[in-house]
């Protein structure tokens, strides 16, 4: 058990998603008092996103976390102005939060080449300091990512999350027949004939408790924050994490998904939703596979299924409810279909509601000026 413990981290290592540096703006430059000169300002610490970087490239590559900006040059006879010192940049990926040490939100790069100024260097010395320059700020930051992707697949271990990815993209996660196989995200991509692609994110499984940071609790579900819509996948026989824990059927792994992104953000459960069914070449799958779609169409009358700590404060309606088999490949095409028309569906709403909006305001100033 320990030798696996070991394994387990050494693969989840070679993944970061947060990082803690220190950062501290340059100082400023001296002023020349007898000629009034100005020193330069001290050099800037940015966070820059790029496509290229991962947060474990930028541990690596920087072991010490350490940045700081370049010293203001001061004022001289020669240069009455001083340089500003040189701005020192982080290059981090796309889908990064940078946050303070107590959690408040500095900003986002969500885009490649996106930047953010984390620590402003000092004033160059001037008449207004007598000449003195003032240091730089200096603090810790963290670099918090989620990623970015348009699916997140959510499921318990075991759920076949993995080889749905595969037959479905070009990804290649890891995939055995126990749980906690995927022990990092991975992306695939979608490819579609018209050359569409859409982004799919395999996630650490949940299991019960994951809120509460339980399993890989907290490293799975902040990442789902960052989806346009979920894509959840159950087994059609249930599932069962170990001899010491309950099974659960496919209708109370759905409630327990959706009660534990309920407890870790309430507002996770209103993105639109997908239900993957899968391992449908399993024997009595069909007849499991009819008693789920009942118990879906009315949740609320087998809600005594259900231990009242499961129960979610609000039943998902999902928009399709595909059964597949990833091992056979029975419904994939379909699967991808499904997705690409709740993913249009949902851009054509967004801008319909952005079109809405602009006209309001179009509208409002034209009342104004009239």
């Amino acid at each position: 058990m320990v030798q696996l413990s070991r394994i387990c981290f050494r693969k989840y290592a070679n993944f970061v998603d947060n990082l803690r540096l220190y950062v501290h703006g340059g100082s400023g430059g001296m002023g020349l008092p007898r000629l009034g000169g100005q020193g330069g300002n001290g050099g800037d610490v940015w966070v820059v996103a790029s496509k290229t970087t991962t947060l474990k490239k930028v541990k690596d590559k920087y072991p010490q976390k350490r940045f700081v900006g370049g010293t203001g040059s001061n004022s001289s006879v020669r240069a009455l102005k001083g340089a500003k010192g040189t701005d020192k940049e982080i290059n981090a990926p796309v889908g990064i939060t940078v946050t303070t040490d107590d959690g408040k939100i500095i900003g986002e790069l969500n885009a490649d080449g996106e930047r953010l100024v984390v620590a402003k260097g000092g004033r160059g010395g001037t008449f207004h300091s007598a000449f003195e320059p003032s240091k730089g700020q200096a603090k810790h930051i963290r670099l918090d990512l989620k990623l970015i992707a348009d699916l997140g697949l959510v499921g318990f271990p075991n759920a076949g999350k993995s080889s749905l990815l595969t037959a479905m993209s070009n990804a290649t996660p890891q995939i055995a027949n126990y749980a906690f196989t995927t022990l990092k995200p991975e992306i695939g991509k979608l490819m579609y004939k018209d050359y569409k692609q859409i982004s799919v994110a395999d996630l650490p499984g949940l299991i019960e408790g994951a809120h509460i940071n339980k399993g890989m609790g907290h490293k799975f579900l902040k990442h789902v924050e960052r989806t346009k819509q979920l894509l959840f996948v159950v087994d059609v026989s249930g599932f069962q994490l170990a001899s010491k824990t309950p099974f659960r059927s496919a209708f109370e792994a759905v409630q327990l998904l959706t009660k534990e992104l309920e407890l870790f953000k309430e507002e996770l459960v209103s993105k639109p939703a997908l239900l993957v069914v899968n391992k449908m070449d399993l024997p009595d799958a069909e007849d499991r596979l009819v008693e789920l779609r009942e118990q879906l169409k009315n949740p609320e009358e087998f809600s005594d299924l259900l231990p009242d700590d499961m129960k979610p404060k609000n039943y998902l309606s999902f928009r399709h409810v595909v059964p597949v088999s990833a091992l056979t490949g029975f419904g994939i095409e379909h699967l991808k279909s499904c997705i690409r028309e709740s993913l249009d569906e949902a851009a054509e709403t967004d801008s319909k509601a952005i079109h809405q909006e602009r006209l309001k305001a179009l509208m409002s100033n034209s009342h104004k000026l009239l």
